[in-house]
Order: C-alpha cells, then structure tokens, then sequence
C-alpha cells in the first residue's frame, strides 16, 4: 500500500513541512479512496492530513539516523533538482 509515498528519513537537508503535509495528504487520499475533496469530505480530510502530518514529524523526531539515506528523493525536490 502507498507505494508513491516517498522515504523522508534520512534526507539532506530533512524533510520540510512541504514535505511531510504532502505525504499526509497521499496517505489519507489513499486510505479514504478521496482523491479530490468535496464540501461533505472537507473538513475530516484536512483534519486526518494535519493528524498524520503531526505524527510523521514525531516519529521522524525519534527515529535513530538512517544508516543509507534514502534511494530515492521526495517528487517535490525532484521537480527543483530537474528545473535549471
């Protein structure tokens, strides 16, 4: 499951609140089967992206650093790293 999830333990420089938020939001749309948020789905959405926002920078916090970084790079630092 949440295969597109990228790693964000272990980068260089850490993972931004960008980061983190955007993870969330891939998790819950995948979890909830929500792809784009309606009136109703709003608000529980936004709530369940800020919760397990918050929880990933609390267990990012207290993970032991990563003995590789990661294989791969988060898709927003991607699109920075291939634009001149």
């Amino acid at each position: 499951m949440c295969r597109n999830i990228t790693i964000l333990r272990g980068l260089q420089p850490e993972a931004t609140t960008e980061e983190i938020e955007e993870a969330a939001r891939q998790y819950v749309r995948k979890v909830s089967g929500v792809r784009t948020p309606t009136k109703r789905t709003q608000e529980p959405f936004d709530a369940a992206v800020r919760k397990v926002a918050a929880a990933t920078v609390m267990l990012l916090a207290e993970m032991p650093p990563r003995q590789q970084p990661p294989t791969s790079s988060p898709p927003l630092r991607r699109r920075t790293a291939a634009t001149p």
